[in-house]
């Protein structure tokens, strides 16, 4: 497995390097990882008032102070690594690098935002989830720890995209720990108060507990069952949780008060402003939660059969 690591002075970036070094299970398969520091370009005039030899030396000063930490938090651990500094625009420069890399996986930290605030401030998670084409682990939030293994929560919607965060998440099952457990979250419509009307537009009469109860549960069925023949055939049984409302509210809240260690989920991508007016859901759960985040970006990603048995190779 090929990870990018793009890292600066943030606590979040340090959370993002302490989740790899947690990575136990990965030792054994030799995961490439790759410490990336993006530097903003100086502008113009200062830039030529430093001469270019001394803006490049400031440049390197700055990336060794980041490398020297990260690369004592991740050899400590047992990791190999290598290290990567580059000049431009963070999140452009970031998604390039993943793919000349070849990245399995970005994993960084973020400030957290909110939504529109990230939008306009240029959050660089904001901007790398709409640029990567890999799939992106962003870590938010104060962590103590991180065990080696972990409680998965899946969050699927139906389409092709939660599908496929299954199949990776199933796929590199060695990121997550050898115990790991895995629980599939979905949230549906919330039917009480709804006005439901008939073809004319005349308002039908409210809809009982019953009705609501058995909208909700075939609105659960008809999600899950499209991906729990992906654990049978991986000889998985996962738990099965749903919420009824809002996807990024309940699924953060879900997860903050069940012990959930990571989520995963699909993406269409959005670019930035689309995002933002649409409203993604892993958008808002990137901004707003404050459990590690893994986002599936390709419904094209491994259609054919999982085999977990052997760890996911570079």
């Amino acid at each position: 497995m090929k990870i990018l690591l793009p890292i600066d002075f943030s606590r979040s970036s340090q959370d993002a390097v302490r989740f790899v070094a947690s990575r136990e299970t990965l030792l054994g398969s030799n995961p490439q990882i790759e410490i990336l520091n993006v530097h903003a370009p100086v502008k113009r005039k200062p830039s030529f008032l430093f001469g270019e030899g001394a803006l490049d030396d400031y440049y390197q000063e700055h990336a060794e102070k980041l490398f020297s930490r990260a690369r004592r938090t991740l050899e400590s651990a047992g990791f190999k690594v290598s290290e990567t500094m580059l000049v431009g625009v963070p999140d452009q420069t970031i998604a390039a690098e993943a793919e000349r890399y070849k990245a399995d996986l970005i994993v960084m930290g973020t400030r957290g935002l909110g939504a529109l605030k990230g939008l306009f401030k240029n959050s660089v998670s904001t901007g790398v989830i709409s640029l990567a084409h890999c799939p992106l682990l962003i870590v938010r939030g104060k962590h103590d720890e991180f065990p080696d293994s972990l409680r998965v929560g899946i969050a699927v919607d139906g389409s092709a995209y939660g599908e496929a965060a299954v199949r990776y998440t199933l796929k590199h099952r060695k990121l997550f720990g050898d115990h790991a457990s895995f629980t599939i979250i979905n949230a549906v419509n919330d039917y009480r108060g709804a006005a439901m009307t008939n073809v004319t537009g005349i308002a039908l009469p409210t809809l009982s507990d019953k009705d609501i109860d058995q909208l909700e549960k075939n609105e659960f069925e008809d999600t899950v069952s499209k991906v729990r023949p992906i654990f049978a055939a991986e000889g998985i049984t996962p738990d099965e949780v749903k919420l009824v409302g809002t996807p990024a509210d309940e699924i953060a809240a879900y997860a903050r008060a069940n012990g959930i260690g990571i989520l995963v989920m699909g993406s269409h991508g959005y670019n930035r402003l689309k995002t933002a007016v649409m409203g993604s859901t892993a958008a808002a759960l990137a901004a707003h939660g404050i459990v590690p985040l893994l986002i599936v970006k390709s419904p094209k990603i491994e259609k054919t059969a999982v085999k977990t048995a052997e760890p996911a190779k570079a």
